[in-house]
């Protein structure tokens, strides 16, 4: 479809308001309701207007509502969601039927930004989107008499495309959602059948043609200026006094620079010099309650840019071949990062994706290279991919660690896909080279369908001696026969149900050496989606742990034996449009050979359009034979505030009974413009039993201060 192009006087102005003769040549999309009920009378009016000139494509939203005091606008905070309303559209700018990007703005005018990938499928533990992407593009909006309205203005120096003959072909879609209806309308009509995201899936866009766009070329230089001062308190123990702890100050000030060009429309170059992370949020804490370990998320933004390029997971939800937060984080300490170069593009159907990272010596261990090269060509159909991917890790000593990998994934008919993934790894502390001792396969036959029938059949084996240094394994040596089947039934208009799905999985793990039985789950679900926006979901989960070594969770020993323990769960998720927000769930029954039970609640509530309030509390009581009873604590206090879209102050304070520590994060951000950004950071840890086990001296009251500021400038050339 020819998409309508501005020429002569057909200028926009970016203000909000959708009033220029520009807007009045163009049709308006025909739009269809996705949810409550797919297909059902939009109950308020939308119009959404789609142009572009040679430099820029502009996005329009007459966005009507019968009730003004409903329309619901809770934040300004960039990336933050609030149960607002929302405008957005997402592009699959480079016509892959796979990847894309989405482009948010609220009533507020705050705006946010995702990156898609894999069609938007949660299939192979693979999340298919990312909200911390961000990007350089420009939205205005406008409260009026009627509703509210937006325009979009996206510079195609940040989109990647490819020109063929002076065209350029992509996938576009829009949607405008009404939050306190859970109410969705979307452009082009895509049934609600495609799953959690299928609203935005890159293979459904409908797609638009575009015609003599210059793309401008721009080089974008960030240099940054970082200052603070860390206090970490020391322990003395002079000869001659009793010992006692000390504040040792580590001032810190230097520069840093990103760079960033695109000599075509379809490459990017990304340099970085002493990469700083100074401004990122802290990781949630978590308490283990299992004998594997934890994984937390990548959040750097360095890293967050094109991540899907490099994506090679090997099943689960953690395990990958490439992880980035093994870059610059040594057990959660940061490590100081020289500098390194990312090239990512696409080639006719090839995506490629290369990157190089040194860091500096920390804490005893030399300085490291490390490098990772993805490659992925599409065949046979849009859905359907081979690729391959190389991962580098070499220390200042030589000492080497080289992971590799071949996987491909085909759309053999209708929804039924086929996924096939083996990756092996060398290392020069594992003298066997046996590859399927040293490797991962992976296989995954499924049906992909949010409605009616969906199934899914895996088998994985993962050898003693897979070591990848630069991604993420969960465990290792098991055979893994899984499997999963569920129902979807969609309601009809009457009902006050919007969905019920009916599913169950089951994974048996067995031991490589002798294929004795491992770990065994078995969980039926029910999940039940009310049009309101409200979730409820029942578990039943069956699990088997053989354990031949004892270990420990929360500080309570398991001992070797075979257990068979049944759980019950159920939560309720809150309507995202709803004043107060959030999910509360529990579960209780037998663990190992005693009991548990738990409580977790997560409410958000919005004091104000400024103001955002979100505590969290999660509880577990836990009742080994023979041991004490033992109860766990893990609290969250996120507090946001904004006084619009360029200043912003978020504070992240927790509490976790297993280290008896509260750890407070606050950042405070002035955005002057995009690309411009005053950061000052302050982190603080605190002792709450400073008893020291009866030990003197006692503890300080503070584990450790750090205050820092950060200024970063973007300049266009």
């Amino acid at each position: 479809m020819p998409l309508h192009r501005l020429e002569g006087h057909g200028h926009v102005h970016l203000d909000g308001f959708v009033d220029e003769p520009a807007w009045e040549n163009i049709d308006p999309v025909p739009l269809v309701m996705y949810s409550p009920t797919y297909g059902g009378a939009l109950t308020e009016e939308t119009r959404i207007r789609i142009a572009y000139d040679e430099r820029y494509l502009y996005v329009a939203g007459q966005l009507f509502d019968s009730d003004l005091g409903g329309i619901r606008a809770n934040s300004f905070m960039r990336d933050g969601f609030s149960g607002d309303d929302q405008f957005s559209v997402v592009i699959d700018s480079y016509n892959d039927h796979e990847t894309a990007v989405a482009f948010v703005v609220n009533p507020n005018g705050a705006r946010s930004d995702r990156a898609v990938w894999g069609d938007a499928e949660w299939t192979a533990g693979t999340r298919p989107f990312n909200s911390d992407w961000n990007a350089h593009w420009d939205a205005a909006v406008q409260r009026t008499s009627d509703g509210w309205s937006a325009e979009m203005q996206i510079p195609f120096s940040t989109l990647g495309f490819q020109n063929t003959g002076g065209e350029v072909t992509m996938g576009l879609s829009v949607y405008r959602s009404i939050s306190r209806k859970n109410e969705r309308h979307v452009y082009p009509d895509i049934s609600p059948e495609y799953g959690f995201f299928g609203f935005g899936k890159p293979s459904l866009a409908q797609r638009v043609t575009l015609r003599d766009v210059n793309r401008v070329n721009p080089i974008y230089v960030t240099p940054y200026l970082l200052g603070g001062m860390t206090q970490i308190p020391t322990l003395r123990e002079p000869s001659d006094v009793q010992a006692y702890w000390e504040t040792t100050d580590d001032p810190t000030g230097e520069p840093g620079l990103d760079f960033k060009y695109s000599p075509s429309s379809n490459l990017s170059i990304d340099l970085t010099a002493n990469t700083d992370f100074a401004q990122v949020e802290a990781d949630d804490q978590q308490i283990n309650l299992t004998r594997f370990p934890l994984f937390f998320p990548e959040k750097r933004q360095f890293f967050q840019e094109r991540s899907a390029t490099f994506d090679f997971a090997t099943g689960g939800i953690t395990d990958r071949v490439f992880f980035s937060r093994r870059i610059g984080l040594d057990r959660g300490e940061l490590v100081r990062i020289y500098g390194g170069a990312r090239v990512v593009g696409r080639a006719g159907g090839l995506d490629f994706g290369m990157l190089n990272m040194q860091t500096a010596p920390n804490a005893g261990r030399p300085g490291e290279n490390m490098g990772v090269l993805r490659l992925k060509q599409q065949v046979f159909n849009q859905n359907s991919s081979v690729g391959g991917i190389v991962t580098t890790r070499i220390d200042a000593y030589g000492k080497t660690n080289v992971a590799y990998g071949a996987d491909g994934e085909v759309r053999l008919f209708g929804d039924e896909y086929l996924t096939l993934r083996w990756a092996q790894s060398f290392d020069d502390d594992v003298v066997e080279r046996n590859p399927l001792d040293a490797g991962t396969l992976f296989a995954q036959f499924e049906r992909r369908r949010q409605e009616g029938f969906a199934y899914g059949a895996q088998y994985r084996r993962v050898g003693g001696d897979y070591l990848p240094r630069l991604g993420f394994q969960l465990r290792n040596e098991f055979t893994l026969f899984g499997g999963s089947a569920g129902y979807s039934w969609f309601m009809g208009a009457d009902s006050k149900l919007r969905a019920v799905t009916v599913s169950g999985e089951t994974q048996h793990y067995y031991r490589n050496v002798d294929l004795t039985p491992e770990s065994r789950v078995i969980a039926p679900q029910v999940m039940i989606g009310m049009k309101s926006g409200t979730f409820m979901i029942l578990t039943s989960r069956s699990s088997f742990e053989s354990i031949r070594t004892p270990f420990t969770i929360a500080g309570l020993t398991v001992d070797p034996g075979e257990y068979w323990f049944h759980e019950a769960e159920a939560s309720l998720r809150l309507s995202r449009g709803g004043l107060v927000r959030g999910e509360i769930g529990g579960s209780a029954g037998s663990f190992y050979d005693g009991r548990r039970v738990s409580l977790r609640m997560s409410p958000a509530l919005n004091l104000s359009r400024h103001f955002e309030i979100r505590p969290s509390y999660d509880i577990n009581r836990f009742e080994l034979p023979g041991r004490n009873f033992l109860t766990t604590h893990l609290a969250r206090l996120n507090l946001d505030f904004s006084l619009d879209t360029h200043l912003s102050l978020s504070t992240l304070a927790q509490y976790n009974s297993t280290t008896d520590q509260v750890s407070v994060n606050a950042r405070f951000r002035y955005h002057f413009r995009e690309g411009v950004d005053l950061w000052v950071v302050y982190n603080e840890g605190y002792f709450m039993d400073r008893t020291n086990g009866g030990v003197d001296p006692r503890l300080p009251f503070s584990s450790g201060r750090a205050l820092m500021v950060k200024y970063s400038h973007t300049f266009t050339l």
